[in-house]
């Protein structure tokens, strides 16, 4: 069953998943901090440059299954026009409402 971004717990994590499923990159960008960092399977990664080839460039969507951690942690089914759809693990540091690191892989 699919938690609909608005019922999310913690409101920078809700806006980060509306602004990834509204394809809105400048609201995305609004929820981290100016230093975030990133990390995909275990990989630290340039942030610009994934968001645009994983989540921008080929319109990628998130579609929530859980939540645990305060709104912290989210298992989501990530689709994009690259890879499909596949089952992947979210984490994310909250610093003063704002995203200052976000870690994602499969799940």
């Amino acid at each position: 069953m699919t938690i609909a971004p608005a019922k999310l717990t913690d409101p920078t994590v809700r806006a980060f998943v509306t602004a990834i499923n509204a394809g809105d990159r400048d609201a995305f960008l609004a929820t981290l901090t100016s230093d975030a960092t990133m990390s995909d399977d275990g990989s630290d990664r340039d942030l610009l440059q994934w968001i645009d080839k994983e989540i921008f460039g080929p319109n990628g969507r998130m579609d929530v299954q859980t939540e645990s951690s305060g709104g912290h942690a989210l298992v989501a089914n990530f689709t994009n026009e690259t890879w499909g759809e596949m089952r992947t693990a979210w984490r994310f540091t909250v610093d003063g409402g704002k995203i200052s690191r976000f870690e994602t892989g499969q799940a």
